[in-house]
């Protein structure tokens, strides 16, 4: 039998160190990955699996071996492509097959397999589950924990058992659920981790349940929270307050139905309430750098009101807050905001006063304290614009060249625009519908000294602006080749007035390093998304001309 495994010792198995004393378990890449929508593939699966090294968690569930290929795939590659720093790989499984031995069962091979020194076996805890969906007996259910605890330990793999369904099966038959934990622990197994699979308990409940259960074992217990409920992080920090010292979670709380205990807010509350260093020191300040990676890699937006890394998190929006904020921003926040690497943002909209603005400027480089008439006239602006259907606080750019027009006397002049148009040309077939449609927009602009006209064809009207307006920039502005815009949002403000309705437009333009929003409002739709396109390429230039305060 070899004596060491990739990513860990086997004799590392058999001691339990000082930073093994309680046990950041991240489940992203399984048990996360089952949410509706999300599907990573084996490179998406590398990469976060470094995200969260980099984070610190001590463990990272990478999948099921030989339940499916890309699982498999993923930890042959590993092995290569991963160097990983603070965590260690864990494969997933279940325990052997009814009337199989341990050693015989294809899945338990393909655990061994996978070169993970930690095995995560799942195992039925709930009487109902062996009889109805097993179907064997709850005698044979403790066979198998047993057989594939001690075949894997045999190995020289390092055991946790997943008991799925423990808090039902508790509730239900809770001798048979304790004696599930009883047995895998006398095989050999290092955590019995408590499962609430379905999400359906309250704190109180998993607080009473792990203290029994402690009392009863005196095992080393786990949690694993779904969230159901709604309580997925409250149940994982009750469970740690009675005892548990291994908590399972995933990134940003995903996870089939509505999703797991999200691993970032546990952990934050155990770092920042509870005062418990449970990942490496510093680590914790990466967190929203990482959750946003990862939702990039995911696929899925980031939750703006995630707690602690949401762009939401730490933004403050009516004037009263933001007069006790210019005092002191700890009078409206439960944390400093850097702890996680986040930050504070002021929200400037109809609800500022002149202390929003100030501290918006601050945010933006502008010092206006001590000016009473300027801070007035902006905060009439603002209050007025928004009155018509503008939004700045989710268009810090187009605020930004708003504030710069009133603290300069002028817009930034990079461009004079001299007219525009757009055709739509529309094909009907003989039934009433539209078998093609194409769109063309012409730009007349000055720039760089001379009168340009451009044409620009697209999918749809503002592509086709989009189009020329940054062709006939290019000439004068190569830098422009960079833009791109990444995000187009349409709301009809007032809809009460149906087809004359104001349209406010939302649009944000990347240039791959970072990105901004802007705003148009207008009954017009076109001339919304025109005025929300010249902010973008406005700014834009203001970023790459090194003249952004």
């Amino acid at each position: 039998m070899s004596t060491a495994f990739w990513g860990h010792r086997m004799d590392d198995v058999a001691t339990t160190p000082v930073e093994d004393s309680f046990h950041v378990y991240d489940t992203t890449l399984r048990d996360g990955a089952q949410q509706e929508g999300l599907a990573f593939s084996v490179a998406d699966k590398l990469a976060v699996a470094a995200h969260l090294d980099q984070l610190g968690v001590g463990f990272i569930e990478g999948g099921w071996p030989g339940a499916n290929p890309k699982d498999t795939e993923f930890f042959r590659r590993a092995r290569t492509e991963l160097d990983l720093v603070h965590a260690q790989l864990a494969a997933f499984g279940a325990t052997r097959r009814p009337g199989v031995k341990a050693a015989d069962d294809p899945q338990v091979g393909a655990l061994r397999d996978s070169g993970a020194s930690v095995v995560t076996l799942v195992a039925k805890s709930h009487d109902r589950h062996v009889e109805l969906a097993l179907r064997t007996t709850l005698d044979e259910n403790l066979a198998m924990v047993r057989d594939t605890v001690e075949h894997l330990r045999a190995e020289g793999r390092r055991v946790f058992l997943d008991a799925e369904h423990f808090f039902d099966g508790y509730a239900s038959n809770p001798a048979y659920a304790l004696e599930v934990l009883r047995t895998a622990m006398t095989a050999g197994a290092d955590v019995a981790v408590l499962c609430d699979t379905n999400g359906g308990r309250l704190p109180d409940e998993v607080g009473e349940v792990v203290q029994a259960v402690r009392d009863a074992t005196g095992a080393r217990l786990g949690i694993h929270c779904h969230n159901d409920a709604g309580c997925a992080v409250a149940n994982s920090l009750a469970a740690v307050d009675a005892g548990v010292t291994h908590v399972q979670g995933t990134l940003n709380g995903y996870g089939e139905r509505t999703g797991n205990a999200d691993i970032l807010t546990v952990v934050a509350n155990l770092e920042l309430k509870r005062g418990r260093q449970v990942l490496p020191e510093g680590r914790l300040r990466e967190a929203t750098r990482i959750t946003h990676a990862v939702s990039e890699l995911a696929n899925v937006p980031p939750y703006s009101r995630q707690p602690y890394v949401g762009a939401s998190a730490f933004a403050h929006k009516a004037g009263l807050h933001a007069s006790a904020i210019r005092v002191d921003p700890m009078l409206y926040q439960h944390e400093e905001p850097e702890a996680v690497g986040n930050d504070m943002r002021m929200l400037v909209s109809d609800m500022a006063g002149r202390a929003s603005i100030e501290l918006k400027g601050r945010e933006l480089g502008y010092d206006l304290a001590g000016d009473t008439e300027l801070l007035t006239r902006i905060t009439d602006k603002v209050k007025d614009l928004e009155s018509k259907g503008y939004t700045f606080e989710a268009a810090d750019a187009s605020f930004e060249l708003l504030l710069r027009a009133e603290v300069d006397g002028a817009r930034p002049d990079f461009f004079q625009v001299e007219s525009w148009r757009v055709i739509v040309d529309a094909h009907g077939d003989a039934d009433g519908g539209v078998t093609s449609a194409a769109a063309e927009a012409t730009v007349k602009v000055r720039a760089g000294g001379e009168r340009i006209v451009a044409v620009g064809e697209g999918n749809g009207p503002v592509n086709a602006l989009d189009h020329a307006l940054r062709t006939a920039l290019s000439r004068a502005y190569p830098e422009l080749s960079k833009l791109q815009l990444i995000d187009y949002r349409v709301r009809i403000v007032d809809a009460a007035h149906g087809t004359d309705a104001v349209t406010r437009v939302l649009v944000e333009t990347s240039d791959g390093e970072t990105s901004w929003e802007t705003v148009g409002v207008h009954p017009n739709i076109i001339e919304a998304s025109w005025e929300a396109l010249l902010d973008a390429v406005t700014y834009g230039l203001l970023r790459h001309r090194g003249t952004l305060t």
